[in-house]
C-alpha cells in the first residue's frame, strides 16, 4: 500500500506543478513495477487524453480494460474509470469509422460500390462487424478459406437433391402422420456423460427425425422415406464408419432459438433443404444472417459461430444433411477418414 501511495503522491504532485515529465516517469514506473496495476494505467490514460494525444490514451484505456477483465477482483473505486475508458473508446472508434469512410468517399470508395470482400474489411476496420473465424470445437484442419457460406450455384449435385424436395416433403408429412411422429429431441444426453449445458436439452423444441444416424440408416427410414435417401445419394456424404452419413428432419417450434455455437469440425458443410419455413425463421452463420427459401439448399460451415429461430407461428422443418468440403482432396478425405475412425476407436 505505501510504495501504491508513493507512485500516486508523486504523479499528483507533479501534477499539481505542471511537470508533465514528472508525472509521467512517475506513472510509467508505477506500471512497469506492477503490470496489473489499473489505477496507474488509467492514470496514465487520463495523461495522455489531456495532452491531446488520443491514440496513447486509447492504448492505454484498452490495456486498462484487458487488465480488469483478467483481475479477479476489482476494486469499486475504479469502476468510474473504466466505465469511462468504455466510453472513450466507442466515441473514437467512431470517430476513425466516420473519418475513414468519409476519406475513402471521397476517392471513390464505399461499402456500396466494394467488392464484397472489400466491403466486409471495411465494415469490420470501422468496428461495424466482428471478426468470425473457423473454431471447431473438436478437430481443425488447417488451410481452409474463412468462408460461411458456400453458394448453392458452386455444386454440380445440388440440382438433383432440390429436385427432389416436393417427394421429400410428402415423406416428411407421412412421417408426422404416423403414430409416434418419429421426432425426438435433437439435444440429448448419455448416460455416462454430464448433460450438456443447452436450454433445449431434452426438450421437443428442437426436435429431430434421423434418416442417416451413426454411419447407418436409421430404423425404418428405408421403407418411409426412400426419396429422401435416393436425393441424398446424389452429395459428397462422409463416410465414415460409426460416425457418417449423418442426416435428419431437422423441427424447430415456434418460439424456439438455438444459441449461437460451433460444431465439431471444419473439414465438413451443413447443407440445409427447406421443406417447411414460415414467416420469422432465419439463420446467423458468423456476420452473415440469411432465410430459408423452401426447396433452395443452404450450405454452410458450421465451425463458425452459428444460430438460428423461429419467430414465426409455426413449425420450421429442413433436411439437414453434411458433405465434404469441396476444397479438400479426395487423398486428404481418406486420411481423414482414417484419423476420425481411430478417434472413435479410442473408448471402445
Amino acid at each position: 500500500m505505501t510504495g501504491q501511495m508513493t507512485w500516486l503522491d508523486q504523479a499528483r504532485d507533479a501534477h499539481r506543478r505542471g511537470d508533465v515529465a514528472a508525472e509521467t516517469a512517475a506513472l510509467d514506473d508505477a506500471i512497469r513495477t506492477d503490470r496489473g496495476n489499473i489505477a496507474a494505467i488509467l492514470a496514465m490514460a487520463e495523461l495522455k487524453r489531456r495532452q491531446q494525444d488520443d491514440r496513447a490514451a486509447g492504448s492505454f484505456y484498452r490495456l486498462a480494460l484487458g487488465t480488469a477483465a483478467q483481475a479477479r477482483s476489482v476494486a469499486t473505486a475504479l469502476h468510474p474509470g473504466l466505465q469511462r475508458a468504455e466510453e472513450f473508446l466507442a466515441a473514437t472508434e467512431r470517430a476513425f469509422a466516420d473519418h475513414l469512410l468519409g476519406q475513402l468517399r471521397d476517392t471513390g470508395i464505399d461499402q456500396r460500390n466494394a467488392t464484397p470482400r472489400v466491403a466486409e474489411a471495411l465494415r469490420m476496420l470501422a468496428g461495424e462487424q466482428q471478426l468470425y473465424l473457423q473454431q471447431p470445437s473438436m478437430f481443425y484442419f488447417p488451410g481452409l478459406p474463412q468462408r460461411a457460406f458456400f453458394e448453392r450455384g458452386a455444386f454440380d449435385w445440388v440440382p438433383a437433391v432440390e429436385a427432389a424436395t416436393d417427394a421429400i416433403r410428402a415423406e416428411l408429412s407421412a412421417l408426422i402422420d404416423e403414430n409416434g411422429d418419429h421426432f425426438g429431441p435433437y439435444v440429448t444426453a448419455s448416460a455416462d456423460r454430464p448433460p450438456p449445458n443447452n436450454p433445449l436439452l431434452d426438450k421437443p423444441d428442437w426436435g429431430a427425425a434421423w434418416l442417416w444416424k451413426d454411419g447407418e440408416v436409421a430404423d425404418g427410414m428405408a421403407e418411409i422415406c426412400p426419396q429422401a435417401l435416393a436425393a441424398l445419394a446424389h452429395a459428397p456424404q462422409p463416410i465414415i464408419p460409426g460416425r457418417a452419413p449423418l442426416a435428419l428432419f431437422s423441427r424447430l417450434k415456434p418460439g424456439t432459438h438455438i444459441a449461437p455455437h460451433h460444431g465439431m469440425l471444419n473439414t465438413r458443410l451443413i447443407c440445409h433443404l427447406p421443406l417447411i419455413v414460415p414467416d420469422g425463421c432465419g439463420l446467423r452463420v458468423g456476420a452473415d444472417t440469411r432465410s430459408w427459401r423452401e426447396g433452395e439448399l443452404m450450405i454452410f460451415d458450421d465451425s463458425f459461430e452459428h444460430e438460428a429461430w423461429n419467430r414465426g407461428t409455426s413449425d420450421r422443418t429442413i433436411l439437414l444433411f453434411e458433405i465434404w468440403r469441396p476444397d479438400i482432396s479426395p487423398d486428404e478425405r481418406d486420411q481423414l477418414t482414417r484419423i476420425f475412425s481411430a478417434i472413435d476407436s479410442y473408448s471402445e
